[in-house]
């Protein structure tokens, strides 16, 4: 598929792991880019917005980042991330550190293939799905994989990391 190689799936591609990249027509000026990735693919792929997961990175109060992957209509709870991560609170991360630390955009940052794999958590919710969406490392691109894969491939843990 033209157009859509990033480092998320140039390693979905060398681990030869099943998956389908999405792709629509980013908007500039989409206030949530989960959301604009929800309403652009959940007729045309036929997901749920539970299905289609955002990464957003966290500072632990250790000092290090962190990722957590969570579906996009919920909200994070830092506690539960960071308990998940062996820490005993976080913060949302920095947006330009962010960026530097995983080499992806942000609104675009994948839990795959970031420049340097930070520690992550999936919400264990992933694993009620045969397949969930993710950045693909792009604004405006999806990939879409089993979440098994996504945990194996981000060396994540997944525990309830949605708050309510």
């Amino acid at each position: 598929m033209a157009g859509t190689a990033t480092p998320a799936t140039k390693l979905l591609v060398t681990q030869h792991i099943d998956h389908t990249v999405h792709s629509y027509a980013h908007d500039e000026r989409a206030e949530s880019y989960g959301s604009e990735a929800v309403d652009a693919l959940g007729e045309t792929v036929g997901v749920t917005a539970h299905q289609v997961f955002k990464t957003l990175v966290i500072k632990l109060d250790t000092g290090k980042l962190a990722v957590a992957v969570l579906p996009v209509p919920e909200k994070l709870s830092l506690k539960a991330a960071a308990a998940a991560l062996g820490a005993g609170k976080a913060v949302m991360a920095d947006r330009t550190e962010a960026e530097r630390s995983t080499g992806y955009v942000f609104g675009g940052i994948s839990p795959l293939g970031q420049r340097k794999a930070l520690p992550t958590v999936v919400d264990a919710s992933a694993l009620d799905w045969d397949r969930v969406l993710c950045s693909a490392g792009r604004r405006g691109l999806e990939i879409e994989l089993a979440p098994a894969d996504l945990v194996r491939l981000s060396g994540a843990v997944t525990a309830a990391v949605t708050a309510g």
